[in-house]
């Protein structure tokens, strides 16, 4: 009992001011490799340090006017008596990274339709066949959704359409996009569009809406002709003619920069990215997305997210990233987009809007999802789950609840305070923190905890791997570094 009766020691206590020593600030380290360390920061800063000047950090035994104390000083790593004003910055740019959550809710994502055309087996969605009109959105259902948008405090609100296939209930994008903008007269918003779509139902009609209105398309494209065809089985086997052929079109109607596309990796796609990369620059593409499977949906069903491991994805991608920056040595600019989202959270003094990399999670206060019959989940993740027949992290419907029942529902803020990084086992003392994110459904999906085991998780061992590699190259290569630092947005 005596034991538990000891008083916490005082504040003072615990790294106070000496004259003429400095003093740390919050920092975290990981290892890089055998020999170096990277130690970060709460903003993100960052130094590539050796174990012995980790050490000597640590212990405050840093020469004083050299070279690896200032860039300490500079980088916010320690304060001493002649930079008293460092901390008020810090805390300013800690403000600037987080602005997007003050924010709120920018991306709305609308699933007019769940039928479709196509019938890919690692679809990520339990879509229904194209007959089946009962999985559209109603124009009650849309008009619901749409109050939900303009009570965000965001400023600036994207418009997502998705499906199943939301081309074929065309009509109620066309009265979302005329009520929105309506509706925006009075709200002042600036406002954008994206329809995620196959093309193999895009008509001259479809374009000059979209031209007028300014609306961007999204795609997918697994690759060259027999890898798409394969991933994303059509009837009549021309998957991938409709989709190289609506793109082109598209292209030539709405411009380059409004049409863009995404691949998702399957087991036959591993080999075989040299030629995926190159079936983007033959369409005049000029990013892409390298992305793995997720384990929702038909990829489940057909078990097409266990045909591979974090290990064997990764050997994948670390041989596209490679590619894309030979590809940016020999001139042509060129973007893989997750690394440049990652290279944007290491330079920029902004937060990047991706869902997967924040904290606490971008689910509901980043983006939120309204299905085909009104209910409302916490992301498109969750959604899928719902469709696989769990509806945790599903939070009402635009029908019987409120905005703000919605918003403060238990779903949304438990799932925050279970996905805030800085308290997390395994997260609060990684290096890599101020990069990084994580993802309660994934984790729930996968381990059914929404925290996660993190030492097994397979979200971490993708994410650690791709910083290491990224940092590497930073390190050691000056022109990926180059290359790499040109995708930083200004």
């Amino acid at each position: 009992m005596s034991g538990l009766g000891k008083k916490f020691r005082l504040p003072e206590a615990f790294d106070q001011a000496v004259p003429g020593e400095y003093r740390m600030l919050p920092c975290r380290f990981v290892s890089l490799d055998d020999n170096r360390y990277v130690l970060t920061n709460e903003v993100g800063e960052y130094l590539v340090v050796t174990r012995p000047q980790l050490e000597q950090f640590v212990r405050k035994t840093v020469p004083f006017h050299g070279d690896f104390y200032h860039d300490l000083k500079s980088k916010h790593f320690l304060i001493d008596d002649d930079s008293n004003v460092a901390v008020d910055l810090l805390a300013l740019k800690y403000r600037t990274k987080a602005q997007r959550i003050s924010q709120f809710t920018a991306l709305h994502l609308f699933v007019v339709s769940l039928r479709c055309d196509y019938t890919c087996q690692y679809c990520q969605v339990s879509r229904q066949t194209d007959d089946k009109l009962a999985y559209d959105m109603s124009q009650e259902t849309a008009d619901r959704a749409l109050e939900f948008v303009f009570r965000s405090p965001s400023p600036a609100v994207k418009i997502e359409f998705q499906g199943g296939e939301p081309l074929l209930n065309f009509p109620i994008i066309r009265y979302v996009v005329d009520q929105a903008k309506r509706i925006n007269e009075n709200h002042d918003k600036y406002i954008q569009f994206v329809i995620t779509t196959n093309l193999s139902l895009l008509t001259d009609e479809i374009l000059s809406f979209c031209l007028a209105h300014d609306i961007c398309l999204s795609t997918s494209l697994d690759g060259p002709q027999d890898l798409h065809n394969l991933n994303r089985p059509r009837p009549g086997r021309n998957g991938y003619q409709l989709t190289v052929e609506g793109i082109k079109k598209a292209q030539a109607v709405l411009g380059r920069d409004k049409v863009g596309a995404l691949m998702t990796t399957t087991e036959a796609s591993l080999p075989r990215v040299r030629e995926i990369i190159d079936t983007y620059l033959s369409l005049g593409m000029d990013a892409i997305f390298l992305r793995a499977l997720s384990p929702y949906g038909f990829a489940v069903k057909t078990r097409q997210a266990y045909k591979y491991d974090v290990d064997r994805w990764f050997e994948f991608y670390k041989e596209g990233l490679n590619y894309v920056l030979e590809i940016n040595r020999q001139g042509y600019p060129f973007v893989e987009l997750y690394a440049s989202m990652i290279i944007n959270k290491i330079f920029s003094p902004f937060g990047t809007g991706y869902v997967d990399l924040q904290s606490p999670s971008g689910m509901a206060i980043s983006a939120i999802v309204y299905n085909y019959d009104g209910d409302i989940y916490a992301s498109d993740e969750a959604r899928m789950l719902a469709e696989m027949g769990d509806k945790s992290f599903r939070l009402g419907s635009v029908h019987h609840d409120s905005y703000e029942d919605v918003i403060l529902s238990d779903t949304v803020l438990d799932t925050l305070e279970a996905t805030l990084s800085e308290s997390l086992p395994m997260c609060n003392d990684c290096g890599f923190l101020s990069y990084c994110g994580t993802d309660p459904v994934y984790h729930y999906a996968t381990q059914g905890d929404a925290v996660g085991h993190k030492a097994t998780s397979g979200f971490c061992s993708k994410n650690m791997k791709i910083f290491r590699y990224l940092f590497t190259l930073l390190e050691d290569d000056p022109e990926a570094r180059r290359i790499l630092l040109s995708w930083v947005r200004p």
